[in-house]
């Protein structure tokens, strides 16, 4: 006889009191329910909430929060009116600045773990914020046609489902992509293909600057150009493709279509032929071209401010030269030229080598060179790894970069800077730097993706008295 998964039996109806304890890494409540964990979405630390079962598991027990009998310090009404439904934000209920506490903790925690540091022997960088609300400018937007619904629903996932949540707004998309969600849905339900678009890719730039403009520009206040990238499983119509292009053209948008994998994805409105999108680091008096489906930081305002930040740790002088690893089109690279001697990026991706070599050409700068290397293989035969760097950065995926610290340790430069989206892997790979004779100075956290559990961090090394030339 078989036995009964958990999860699969039918689940208690009768709402739970709960006390909540602390904060999971993922934001939701801690509490503790017939001698099991339960993880309580949408409670804070120190509430008592009613709650609900979600699922039930072996070791633990998944819960949501239905009402809030003692209300935490720190909880505010969330902006968005979907905030309860869609699962593209985790936190909105809770204060931004009692947000960006939460993930400097899980920063901080992640660090004491690995490191053996204690919280006093561990200094901070500044917490870096910007705009809260109608920041992202990089999504992919689900999409189906629902009958009951009486259309096409477009939108982010909701909460512990793969349906698509009912919205017609979003506070966390820029405005000009937000406003976009209710026509759209219009638009497709009315389209003889809508059931074979499964999804819209969305990639905003900013509209070219004048010099003039761009020395003084700011994230807020550039005109921002949208892209969406339409991906359908059969062959649209002409009439389909038509009611598109009318359509991004009442709305001065870029159209793209994406029949296949990435490599079919064409612009068909403006039909000028630039697949490109730009964005604007006015501090280094650059701008930097993109395609829709590059990848590209999505909070713009932020993506500035980490910039400016990883550069002043790095005291680059135009003696330098800079190593970055992981440099996708040269966000980072292209700024450290205008303050380095010679920049080196490296990538993965061939494709964005060549986008990184574009921005070079675009930039006027001849002090920048990019190669195409696996970055998680031994990068010890390579050419260009042979020249001596007095500074680098890193900003890994997720993964982080351990397979290459040690190689990276050896090459001796004075300061390196670790970007990371993800702090345990940063705290792992901390550690490894240490053992290897490198001294963490400080590290921080920076919010990238308000109202989510997401945690952007940084960290910076100075090389000990074992690697110091």
């Amino acid at each position: 006889m078989s036995r009964r998964r958990h999860g699969r039996g039918k689940l208690p109806s009768e709402p739970v009191i709960l006390e909540i304890e602390s904060l999971s890494h993922e934001g939701r409540g801690i509490a503790h329910l017939d001698g099991k964990v339960a993880f309580v979405d949408g409670a804070l630390a120190g509430e008592q909430v009613s709650a609900t079962y979600v699922r039930r598991r072996g070791r633990f027990d998944e819960l949501k929060t239905i009402e809030v009998l003692n209300p935490s310090e720190n909880r505010v009404t969330p902006p968005c009116e979907f905030a309860g439904l869609c699962g593209g934000c985790s936190l909105q209920h809770m204060d931004s600045d009692a947000q960006i506490e939460f993930k400097q903790s899980v920063l901080l925690e992640q660090m004491q773990h690995a490191t053996g540091k204690t919280m006093g022997e561990i200094e901070l960088l500044p917490k870096l914020q910007d705009a809260t609300q109608f920041y992202r400018r990089k999504a992919r937007l689900a999409v189906r046609v629902v009958s009951k619904k009486g259309g096409a629903l477009v939108g982010f996932r909701e909460k512990y489902s793969s349906f698509i949540a009912d919205m017609d707004d979003c506070k966390v998309l820029v405005e000009e992509v937000a406003v976009l969600i209710r026509p759209l849905r219009s638009l497709i339900t009315g389209l003889q293909g809508s059931l074979n678009i499964p999804q819209i890719e969305v990639a905003v730039g900013e509209e070219l600057l004048s010099g003039e403009d761009l020395a003084g520009s700011s994230a807020g206040d550039s005109r921002l150009q949208v892209a969406l990238v339409f991906r359908h499983l059969q062959p649209l119509s002409e009439a389909d493709t038509q009611s598109l292009v009318q359509f991004s053209q009442e709305q001065g948008i870029q159209l793209y279509l994406q029949p296949g994998g990435n490599d079919t994805v064409h612009k068909v409105f403006p039909a000028d032929g630039v697949e490109r999108l730009q964005y604007a680091l006015p501090e280094f008096d650059l701008q930097l071209n993109f395609h829709p489906m590059d990848f590209t930081q999505i909070n713009a305002g932020i993506n500035r401010k980490i910039i400016s930040q990883a550069l002043s740790l790095l005291e680059l002088s135009e003696d330098d030269t800079v190593l970055d690893l992981f440099c996708g089109l040269g966000n980072f690279t292209l700024a450290s030229a205008r303050r380095a001697k010679k920049v080196v990026g490296v990538e993965g991706s061939q494709e964005m080598v060549l986008r990184g070599s574009e921005n070079a050409s675009l930039n006027g700068l001849e002090n920048v060179e990019f190669h195409a290397a696996d970055l998680f293989q031994s990068i010890s035969e390579k050419e260009w790894a042979a020249q001596e760097f007095s500074k680098i950065i890193l900003d890994p995926p997720r993964s982080g970069a351990i397979e290459i610290i040690p190689e990276i340790a050896k090459l001796g430069a004075k300061i390196i800077v670790y970007v990371s989206c993800n702090p345990a892997t940063l705290a792992r790979d901390t550690a490894e730097l240490i053992s290897a004779g490198y001294q963490l100075r400080a590290t921080g956290v920076m919010d990238m993706f308000p109202h989510t559990t997401h945690v952007e961090s940084m960290a910076v090394f100075d090389a000990g008295k074992r690697l110091r030339k």
